[in-house]
Formats: structure tokens, C-alpha cells, sequence
């Protein structure tokens, strides 16, 4: 089998991946829909991180690809609903570094109350601007969290244990963590602390949440980071509100239009602007983040195509297998309607195939079955279960 793996993914990957038998080819940078469909020819797996985009065009021409990994947390890069219709198992790294980026957004957020930036621009041009005016601890001020997922949580406990007192906003209704207090919209968040920090996911409507009217309601004089997806922000607006002195500074690492790889050239109006951090959508780029995705990502991909374990899958039905030692084990992804699992059971008995052990499950539109046969599956068998009308997709594991 053969794995492509883009955008600098860790090294760990391509090293699991070959160690256990995989063809991998590794590419620097992104590539855009049109240079995939290319490149994906005689691909079983592909590894992203955020940047390339994976079209309902691109899995439609490649049926032969199995599974994509996300080597990140986002997985809004690929289409899912299309990714489920072709049978192509998604995972990603849910929890892998959201340490990274707590710890980036903790930095920012001290950084920006003390000045760090002017100080420091202040000092490579040979002024000593010793004061206090305008510098502030970050115990004892309000930090609010849009977004209460794995990254917002962990980043509420580290900010609590900083002496800080956290608010949260969430759609969907989360668990406080310590004593974090939840808040019933997001005006009301808004109108209460003085940093503000974004960690939603990527979704289409999350495009520009926080424009003109958020800025507006915002406290004079607050702080503001983005370290989640750049088009959730109206940067236009953002500047206007730092311009003004409405917010104080601002930190971003996400952008609405990104460079597709290290060293092309960057532009945004926020450029130049004494208090605002930029970074290169870093927030989980340290090496430990990236080894750890790399490790989990591939570990998925690995389990999938060994033995069809579907654990932590984006959009398939979640089954852990055991590896099988004899015989054949079938995958049979198939539309979830009634009667399927009576027809797979009387094609294996018309051929004469015991079945050792057998697992449904279902998600949606979708069905995941699981035949272990000790007597093993002829070609034959397969041919016959892949005729089934409702049959996406059969592979088989020996």
C-alpha cells in the first residue's frame, strides 16, 4: 500500500508507516485540489494538516483511497459528507497539541499586558523605556473563552491555576471546568472580561462570528486573540478597532488567506500595528505537538488498514478490533438500511464461509461491518458481497 503525506508531517509518521510495509512518498508543502487529483493516483492513504483541501471532485476520482488522516485537529480542509458517500475513513489528532496552543495563547496574552512587544521593539532600536504605565499582571483579570472544546477547557484550568478569572461561551452546553463561569451568550462575554480568545472549530458558519458588532461590544481597552480559523475573524474590522485604541492588542495566528508553504510572502493589514502579535499558524507547531500527531495519526491510519479499526474516526461508526490471527477478516461499509446484515450472512453461507466472529455498527447513513471467517473468503465471496446493492466499499484483512 501506498501513503502520501503532505505539509511537513512529522517524521515519526513516515517512519511508523514504513516499518510497517507502506510505499510512503513525503511533499513539503500543500497541494490544491487540481494537483491532488494527480497525485492521489495508486494512493491508499493521505495524511494533511490544514491547509490542503480535500473536494468531494478529489474522492470521487480516487476510490481506491481508504482513509485520510488529518494531522492536526481541524478536519474542515475535507469534505466529509463526501469522504462518508466514498467510504473514506477520516481521522485526525483531537487532543495531540492542545497544549501547544494553550501554552501560545497564555504567552500572547501575558506578552500583550505587559508590552512585551513595544519593549522590545523599543529596546533592538537602542531605547531603555524603563516604566510600568500601562503594563498589568494577568492574575486577578477576566479572560473569556469562545469556543469550551478540548483546547478552550485545558486553556480555562492553566489560565485559573495564573490567578485569572475565566468566562466561557459555547453553542453547545459544556461542563464547567474549576471555576470557570459559563456565560448564556456571547454579548454577555463580551460586555465582562478584558482578554478575549477564540477556539471554535472551523464550520462554515463560524465565517467572520466576530466582526464590527463583537469589536463594538467588546471592553475599551481589552485584548483579543485568534488562534483558531482565520476566516472566524473580519480582519478589516479588527484593524479598525485597533487603529481607534478600542482594543488594546491583539494576537493571531490563523489568517483568512494563508501561504501554502514556508517562505512564500505574507500580507495583512495588521502588519506594522506596534500592538499586535502575528505568528505563521504555529499554535501547535512545537516538537512535541507534532510528534504526537504524527504518532497518533499514523497510528490510526496503521490500525485501520490492519485490522479496520475505526476508534476515533470523524465520520465513520467507531469499532476497536483486536488483531485476527487466522482466516480473513471483512470490512463491509455499506448504506445504513435493514436487511444487510441478513444478506452479507446468507452470501457467506451459500459459499460455504463460517463466520467466527461478527460486529455491526451504524452512524447515520452509514453501516460498518466486521466478518471474521476462520475458513478464510475466496475472491468469489467478495466479488459477491461487493454486488450488494447497498455496498460502498469491502476490503478484507487476513
Amino acid at each position: 500500500m501506498k501513503a502520501l503525506l503532505l505539509e511537513n508531517i512529522h517524521s515519526d509518521a513516515v517512519d511508523a508507516l514504513r516499518s510497517r510495509g507502506f510505499e510512503v512518498e513525503t511533499r513539503k508543502g500543500a497541494l490544491d485540489p487540481q494537483e491532488l487529483l494527480t497525485a492521489l493516483d495508486g494512493v491508499d492513504l493521505l495524511g494533511i494538516r490544514s491547509k490542503t483541501q480535500v473536494t468531494r471532485e478529489v474522492l470521487e476520482a480516487h476510490p481506491q483511497l481508504q482513509a485520510v488522516g488529518a494531522f492536526c485537529i481541524g478536519t474542515n480542509q475535507i469534505d466529509l459528507t463526501a469522504a462518508t458517500d466514498t467510504a473514506t475513513a477520516v481521522f485526525n489528532a483531537p487532543f495531540s497539541n492542545t497544549r501547544s496552543v494553550v501554552e501560545l495563547a497564555l504567552g500572547e496574552i501575558i506578552a500583550l499586558a505587559r508590552h512585551l512587544t513595544d519593549k522590545n521593539a523599543a529596546m533592538h532600536q537602542g531605547v531603555w523605556d524603563k516604566s510600568a504605565k500601562g503594563s498589568h499582571e494577568v492574575r486577578g483579570r477576566t479572560l473569556g473563552i469562545v469556543g469550551y472544546g478540548n483546547i478552550g477547557k485545558q486553556l480555562s484550568v492553566v489560565a485559573e491555576a495564573f490567578g485569572m478569572d475565566v468566562y466561557y461561551y459555547d453553542v453547545v452546553d459544556r461542563l464547567a471546568m474549576g471555576n470557570a463561569t459559563k456565560c448564556d451568550s456571547l454579548e454577555q462575554l463580551l460586555g465582562t472580561v478584558e482578554t478575549v480568545t477564540l477556539h471554535v472549530d472551523g464550520r462554515e458558519s463560524n465565517t467572520n462570528m466576530f466582526g464590527r458588532e463583537q469589536f463594538r461590544q467588546m471592553r475599551p481597552r481589552s485584548i483579543f486573540l485568534n488562534l483558531s480559523r482565520g476566516h472566524v475573524v473580519d480582519i478589516a474590522a479588527l484593524h479598525e478597532a485597533l487603529v481607534s485604541g478600542h482594543l488594546a492588542g491583539a494576537g493571531l495566528d490563523v489568517y483568512p488567506s494563508e501561504p501554502k508553504a514556508a517562505g512564500e510572502p505574507f500580507e495583512s493589514p495588521l502588519q506594522g500595528l506596534p500592538n499586535v502579535i502575528l505568528t505563521p499558524h504555529v499554535g501547535g507547531s512545537t516538537a512535541e505537538a507534532q510528534e504526537n500527531i504524527g504518532e497518533f495519526v499514523s497510528g490510526k491510519l496503521i490500525d485501520y488498514c490492519r485490522y479496520g479499526t475505526t476508534s476515533l474516526s470523524v465520520n465513520f461508526p467507531e469499532v476497536q478490533l483486536d488483531p485476527f490471527i487466522h482466516g480473513t477478516r471483512l470490512l463491509h461499509i455499506h448504506s445504513n438500511v435493514p436487511g444487510v446484515l441478513a444478506r452479507v450472512n446468507s452470501t457467506l453461507g451459500e459459499h460455504g464461509i463460517n463466520v467466527d466472529r461478527q460486529q455491526l455498527v451504524t452512524k447515520g447513513q452509514m453501516g460498518y461491518m466486521v466478518t471474521d471467517c476462520a475458513n478464510g473468503a475466496t475472491d468469489e465471496v467478495v466479488a459477491a458481497i461487493k454486488a450488494l446493492p447497498e455496498t460502498i466499499r469491502v476490503a478484507t484483512v487476513s
